[in-house]
């Protein structure tokens, strides 16, 4: 006779949920080259699988990454918004490379398969 055990094993997923954060970061690079819709399915992403890593090193991944939406969202805001005054070029330029950085900074301490550490409280960091 075959019975239902109700006793699971723990099963670590955390492999699953690093390389899931590696596509977040891909898709967060694609969104360069498909106007920034790859950046939403991004951060829903984020969004939807982030209590699964709450206590681990890859929470700081994911924050990391839905701060990045955020604050690229604002920014692009303010620079299309600011276009007309010649600024806004500038604001959109700065987004760029901020964004850029956080992309690779991002990936790269991912695949070393490190947390990201909580730099001093600057601007857009």
């Amino acid at each position: 006779m075959n019975t239902l055990s109700t006793h699971r094993k723990h099963v670590d997923h955390s492999s699953d949920y690093q390389d899931l954060a590696g596509l977040i970061y891909l898709l967060q690079a694609f969104a360069f080259v498909f106007g920034g819709i790859p950046f939403i399915f991004a951060v829903f992403l984020d969004y939807v699988n982030k209590h699964h890593v709450k206590g681990t090193w890859l929470e700081s991944h994911y924050q990391w990454q839905i701060k990045t939406f955020w604050v690229a969202l604002a920014l692009v805001v303010i620079g299309t918004l600011t276009l007309p005054y010649l600024i806004g070029f500038v604001v959109l330029i700065a987004a760029t490379i901020w964004v850029i950085h956080r992309i690779a900074y991002g990936w790269i301490t991912l695949n070393n398969a490190k947390e990201i550490k909580k730099a001093p409280r600057f601007p857009l960091t």
